[in-house]
């Protein structure tokens, strides 16, 4: 049999409770929900973080994110840099003479052509290289090209990149990275697929407008399959979607975009389940079961080693590996997962009592987020916006040292057994003070780890 294709879907803040298939119709996704059918569902995914970055930057490398240098969202202060050191799953798949390609966002280092995709072991690259766009005044960078907006939604372009990628590599083995934004902000939908949510009264123009950004969005997975069914290349080709995090909740009035993900606690931003566990469809039919439900822990560290393991790739040697190859487990084969995993995340230097978790089997270990350490300069806001509207006026990131705040005493940690609770609804930290205190303590030893990993890194500056 000849090498798999692999297309990996990557969709920006989109949770369980967006597709159809798990929330009784109220959104429209009968691409997803028809390829649902067809894959392996996993029920227990995880994202490598709660924000985009991070959780990418674990994704492309099988490492945690702290560990590569990609620690924040902010581009322009260069903290969504994945490290020079770092070996992607591009640079894995191109190593074994597939044809590599992105499309779409990025987000791991932008202002400096030596964290460019085409640097980073991809082929090809269409797309941008921040945190988001406009859907309509979009900029994309096209192998170090620019190309200004001709006035197609955003969402569409990339469909057409994809397919065209497909088109053109259909006679060799090919990785292909799609990675949509939608329904990430800004909320911006043609009004054809806003309209079939309009009459809904209990539902806020901003989800309706998410609900039109995830309807087109759908469709162009659709296409994508048509493509691959089309060239006969589906049966050996395996299909991924999954996203970054967690849905994005929040704002004011109307443009609220809380919204019904299963009841799960959390969301964007937060290590609750909410934040960091994702949908996962996954198909193959040459090589997988046609449809069923992983019930294991998988974690995004873990696709790396596993892509390689079905591929033949050989998993890049510069860095340990922190992932394990879970294709056994989705297999039905005697296998096993790695049941310890760690979260964290905070607004510039990275700090463990704040908003981190650990997963040890069933018990999580949770502690709470501090207000002061999510706290955004406006400056760095401004320099966000100027990245997508006015690129030319940014061409270095900012060297400043970082905002200086006070961070109060964390909350007590929380402590919940997943199994039993997957909502997190009932704290057990005060019932169960030994495994709290142990749990704590192997938090905090992990941090210690991989934050001095971070810190040993020096080709950001």
């Amino acid at each position: 049999m000849s090498k798999p294709n692999v297309v990996l879907v990557l969709v920006d803040d989109m949770g369980y409770g967006d597709f159809g298939v798990f929330n009784d119709g109220l959104t429209q996704t009968p691409s997803l929900d028809h390829l649902a059918d067809e894959s392996l569902c996993l029920t227990q995914h995880y994202a490598g973080s709660c924000v985009c970055a991070p959780s990418r930057a674990s994704l492309m490398t099988g490492r945690y994110p702290h560990r590569t240098g990609a620690i924040d969202t902010l581009e322009g202060r260069g903290l969504d840099r994945l490290a020079l050191g770092e070996r992607t799953m591009g640079d894995m798949f191109h190593a074994a003479g597939y044809a590599t390609g992105l499309v779409g966002k990025w987000h791991l280092g932008a202002l400096d052509p030596r964290y460019h995709p085409n640097s980073r072991g991809f082929d090809e690259f269409c797309g941008f290289r921040g945190g988001w766009q406009d859907y309509y005044e979009w900029r994309l960078d096209q192998n170090r090209s620019m190309m200004a907006s001709d006035g197609r939604y955003l969402t569409d372009v990339f469909t057409q990149q994809a397919c065209s990628f497909i088109e053109r590599h259909k006679h060799e083995p090919f990785f292909l990275h799609l990675t949509y934004n939608a329904p990430h902000f800004p909320l911006q939908a043609p009004e054809e697929d806003i309209a079939p949510f309009a009459e809904n009264g209990e539902l806020t123009g901003g989800v309706k407008a998410l609900y039109g950004m995830i309807r087109r969005m759908d469709a162009g997975v659709g296409q994508l399959l048509e493509k691959l069914d089309k060239h006969g290349l589906a049966h050996n080709t395996i299909f991924m979607f999954t996203s970054d995090n967690g849905p994005q909740f929040g704002g004011q009035g109307d443009m609220c975009t809380t919204r019904f993900n299963c009841q799960f606690n959390g969301a964007k931003g937060n290590v609750y389940e909410g934040g960091i566990r994702v949908p996962m469809l996954m198909r193959w039919p040459d090589g997988l079961p046609t449809a069923g439900q992983i019930d294991e822990m998988v974690h995004f560290m873990d696709w790396l080693p596993t892509l390689a393991d079905a591929t033949g790739c050989c998993v890049p040697e510069a860095n340990p590996i922190d992932g394990c190859d879970v294709l056994p487990v989705l297999r039905g084969e005697a296998g096993k997962v790695c049941d310890r995993r760690f979260w964290q995340w905070n607004r510039y230097t990275p700090l463990v009592q704040t908003n981190a978790a650990f997963r040890d089997g069933d018990w999580k270990l949770l502690r709470p987020s501090i207000r002061e350490s999510m706290w955004l300069a406006e400056e760095d806001m401004r320099v966000d916006r100027a990245l997508k509207y006015e690129p030319e006026t940014i061409t270095d990131i900012t060297r400043d040292p970082e905002p200086e705040r006070e961070i109060p005493a964390p909350a007590p940690p929380q402590l919940y057994n997943i199994a039993q609770d997957p909502l997190e609804q009932t704290d057990l930290a005060q019932s169960d003070p030994e495994r709290t205190a142990r749990m704590l303590g192997q938090l905090e030893t992990w941090f210690s780890q991989v934050d001095g990993d971070r810190r040993s890194i020096d080709d950001r500056w």
